[in-house]
């Protein structure tokens, strides 16, 4: 990898981290610029303002990312335990750092969604695409399926009951409660089955 090629990446790996932590707004250029050790020249070389930074960040970090922890759950050959084992590890290995910053990508989506056009709109390529690797995980199981089902439908809710917990461990800084909404949506998840 090209110089020009490793200090893009640490950029945007740098930015990921402060933007988890900190918010997007509240996220400064000058703490990237210390923890990255380059200059503003350089950061403007790859990046023409914090926006594009942003929107950098959230398609070529936070979305592969978010996806890539999904597929492995859809990927097997029974999606609905799959998920749940997901979900369960999940609370299981919580750090108290993920707990108190709650999901990068669902934080990202509540502070920008509603002001930046661009954000917003990413965001909703981001959800579709996910719920159509959930939707396409279910098809593979539909034969151990209820017939009454809208898969796209069940997505959506399995991704906001997921958002939501997230949500509630960070605001109340509880992982009990993160871990009983997780074992209802596992509950809802394996009444999907016949």
């Amino acid at each position: 990898m090209r110089d020009a090629e490793q200090t893009r990446q640490k950029i945007l790996e740098v930015s990921a981290d402060e933007i988890h932590k900190n918010g997007f707004t509240a996220t400064s250029l000058s703490v990237i610029l210390k923890k990255c050790e380059i200059s503003k020249g350089a950061l403007y070389h790859h990046f023409t303002n914090k926006m594009e930074l942003g929107y950098a960040v959230f398609e070529e970090v936070y979305i592969p990312m978010f996806l890539s922890t999904w597929q492995p759950a859809l990927d097997g050959d029974d999606p609905i335990e799959g998920l749940c084992d997901f979900f369960t590890s999940m609370y299981k290995n919580m750090t108290c750092d993920e707990l108190v910053c709650g999901c990068p990508l669902n934080n990202l989506c509540q502070e920008m969604a509603c002001i930046d056009e661009g954000f917003r709109l990413r965001i909703l390529n981001m959800q579709q695409q996910l719920n159509q690797l959930i939707v396409n995980g279910l098809h593979k199981a539909s034969e151990q399926l209820r017939n009454d089902l809208d898969y796209s439908q069940v997505a959506y809710f399995i991704v906001a009951t997921f958002h939501g917990s997230t949500s509630l461990s960070k605001s109340s800084r509880n992982k009990d409660l993160f871990e009983k909404v997780i074992n209802e949506l596992c509950k809802y998840i394996r009444a999907l089955k016949k």
